[in-house]
């Protein structure tokens, strides 16, 4: 038992802001998983987020004279909202740093706080790295979105408030992981009043810092991190925090993209709120537990922890919804160009509805289709593509190529055999002023821009597709160049889905 911690976490000071929020059940959830399912809503903050908790609780235990002073923190979301709303409740000025790519609805969100913003660098670690320079240029207290102990016991009351509310003996609790302090903090609680009490963290696939970091036996840094789940894309978790998540939590449950997403649409149709990807990766990573442990008839509970999500993100998740779900298929599928094919080609599906048809005519004797298919249950895909290839059709299955799902269904319907030298790559662009100038002039004008796609998900970052021609004899200098740009990119050139459709 962590007597330290218990002390921390049951004097903490959180419910000057915070509410105790309710521990509801998901009947629709429940009923799909065949265990009961509770949702402990920490969206429903008065900043829509758990963040409030270990902000205040930290500020409220500064000294007379670091009050006097002020406070500084890093932060591109829901951290600086609880700092921003917790500063001033107390009176204290309260100066936040957060990257230019920061979305101007959590920065005006700040500034209505009485916050002083401060827009540096594209990223977290550019931020963070001008924090604490101007902490000591200011002299003002920093404020850890997670690694400090009273940020972590703040955060801990989730667990205090769980334990209260829970009925069942034993139940399992899931918890998302960015850099810990959540984490941290509800499981050091829990474990200490109770060790059978399960606590699972849940990380994005492409975020896993600290599921990396238990299997090294130590803290690493990922070299890159997943940006759609923005609430967790940390790189290095921290030092308190690692300990803490070490000793205390039992396992962590990866999760991909397209399962937040559908976690989202999961959270929404049993209660009608909305959550942040980060909201709902607890959520996410419940229901894979569920369908890779098999467990019944158990009491799991899973943070929904952050409403703060970008309306224009909205698209983006309800596209990739029902694909988490698998319940739509993606097929490339080769019918032959003439009339009629379509038509014998629905006949030849059966009773599946299509979501989605994308076509182009070419002179040539085949025709390759992009087709969405709606799935009654995810075995059906495979049997669908049975049936088709049994009918003599070419099947090339795209459920889960990343390049068709963003890009390519927005694209078919064009083919260049002119572009000669075509070299494919995918690329994130901050989502800054300048940005594509600034790729654009990186590049050799003997290099012809073939081919540009772009999207953007709401988030810091959008999502390029480009071809480019260039000469298999400049290929080093071409590399050279992309690396001295500095945004992270993919050679797609050998994508099936590009050859499919665009080569």
């Amino acid at each position: 038992m962590n007597i330290e911690y218990l002390q921390r976490i049951l004097t903490s000071r959180v419910y000057d802001v915070a509410v105790e929020t309710p521990l509801q059940l998901a009947p629709g959830l429940s009923a799909r998983l065949n265990n009961q399912v509770f949702f402990k809503r920490e969206d429903l903050q008065p900043i829509f987020s758990f963040k409030l908790r270990g902000a205040y609780n930290r500020i409220a235990h500064l000294s007379p004279e670091e009050r006097q002073r002020g406070v500084i923190t890093a932060s591109a979301g829901n951290h600086a909202q609880g700092v921003a709303f917790s500063a001033q409740r107390l009176g204290i000025r309260a100066v936040i740093v957060m990257p230019v790519t920061t979305p101007e609805i959590k920065v005006n969100a700040c500034r209505a706080r009485g916050a002083e913003v401060v827009l540096h660098g594209d990223s977290y670690s550019d931020a963070e790295a001008y924090a604490y320079s101007l902490q000591r240029q200011l002299d003002l207290a920093f404020i850890h979105p997670y690694d400090d102990p009273l940020v972590i016991a703040g955060q801990g009351t989730i667990g205090l408030e769980i334990s209260q509310q829970m009925r069942a003996e034993r139940y399992r609790v899931f918890v998302p992981i960015g850099g810990g302090g959540l984490a941290a903090g509800i499981a050091v609680f829990l474990k200490s009043i109770d060790p059978e009490i399960a606590v699972i963290g849940v990380e994005p696939d492409d975020a896993d810092a600290m599921y990396q970091s238990l299997r090294a036996g130590e803290r690493v840094t990922l070299a890159n991190v997943g940006i759609f789940v923005d609430g967790v894309a940390v790189r290095r978790v921290g030092e308190h925090t690692f300990r803490l998540v070490r000793e205390y939590v039992d396992e962590i449950v990866r999760v991909n993209t397209d399962e937040v997403c559908a976690a989202i649409k999961d959270v929404f149709d049993d209660t009608r709120s909305i959550q942040e990807p980060a909201g709902a990766l607890a959520v996410a990573g419940l229901k894979r537990f569920v369908a890779e442990q098999g467990v019944r008839d158990e009491a799991l509970v899973a943070l929904t922890c952050g409403a703060n999500v970008n309306f224009g993100r909205l698209r983006h998740v309800a596209e990739r919804a029902e694909i988490g779900e698998q319940r739509e298929a993606l097929l490339a599928v080769t019918i032959p160009e003439r009339p009629g094919s379509f038509k014998r080609f629905c006949r030849d599906l059966g009773h599946h509805n299509i979501t989605e048809f994308n076509y182009r005519y070419a002179p040539r004797p085949d025709a390759r289709v992009f087709v969405g298919i709606e799935l009654a249950h995810p075995e059906e895909r495979a049997a669908t593509v049975a049936r088709l290839l049994a009918c003599g059709y070419e099947v090339l299955d795209l459920t889960s190529n990343e390049l068709a799902i963003v890009h390519l269904r927005h694209m078919v319907g064009g083919r260049a055999p002119e572009a000669v030298n075509e070299r494919l790559y995918s690329f994130q662009f901050p989502e800054r002023p300048g940005a594509l100038l600034q790729f654009l002039e990186s590049l050799d004008e003997s290099w012809n821009i073939s081919l540009f796609h772009y999207r953007n998900h709401g988030s810091a970052h959008g999502r390029v597709l480009a071809g480019i021609q260039v000469p298999a004899a400049d290929l080093d200098r071409f590399h050279a160049s992309l690396d001295r740009l500095g945004y992270h990119y993919v050679d797609q050139s050998d994508n099936p889905a590009y050859h499919a459709f665009l080569t």
